[in-house]
């Protein structure tokens, strides 16, 4: 019998150590949904009409978003946690949200965002999109996300996501082993409020 508790334990951290190990990160799509969501949001008239959807494209912000290491950092981390694991949500399993997971990526956040452990005032994320930038098309398309608020995020179009101006994208593909063959975090940010 406990041979057979060994062997158990064994299969399970060997399958979950080799789809740990298949799961890559694609730093390259990641930058280019940020060229593509800089773009949008620079002119975003002829973008929505490349995208074919229709809003009001005064409230997009016209804040240049910086690409910002930490929060690539930590993106990714919530990609690749989301893969590893085999979830799709903005709280880890432990019950961590993407708050927690900013400031431990090293990107300083106002103690008050910090206060409830499964907190997310920052991330969109996605799944199962080819690439990034289909992952951000569907963030501005929206179908699917009540009152648009992944729209509302990426393009800073209201009040508290407008004034966000860092940025960080993870994105990680999973060739077998989990819910999805993709996994996608958006994290915009800001120091203080």
């Amino acid at each position: 019998m406990r041979i057979c508790s060994i062997l158990v334990f064994l299969f399970f951290n060997a399958a979950l150590y080799g789809q740990r190990m298949k799961v890559s990160v694609d730093r390259t799509t990641a930058k280019e949904a940020y060229t593509y969501l800089l773009d949008f949001r620079e002119d975003p008239k002829a973008m929505m009409r490349a995208l074919g959807v229709h809003f009001d494209h005064s409230k997009v912000s016209k804040v240049r978003l910086r690409w910002n290491k930490e929060l690539a950092r930590a993106a990714e981390l919530r990609a690749r946690d989301m893969a590893e694991r085999n979830y799709f949500d903005h709280s880890n399993p432990e019950g961590v949200g993407p708050n927690h997971i900013i400031v431990q990526a090293g990107y300083s956040l106002n103690s008050d965002w910090l206060k409830k452990r499964t907190a997310n005032n920052f991330e969109s994320i996605a799944a199962n999109h080819p690439t990034a930038v289909e992952g951000m098309k569907a963030f501005i398309i929206g179908k699917g996300s009540p009152g648009f608020m992944h729209r509302k995020h990426v393009l800073g179009m209201d009040d508290w996501n407008g004034s966000l101006q860092d940025i960080g994208i993870g994105f990680v593909r999973v060739p077998a082993g989990a819910a999805y063959k993709t996994y996608m975090s958006v994290i915009i940010a800001k120091h203080d409020w």
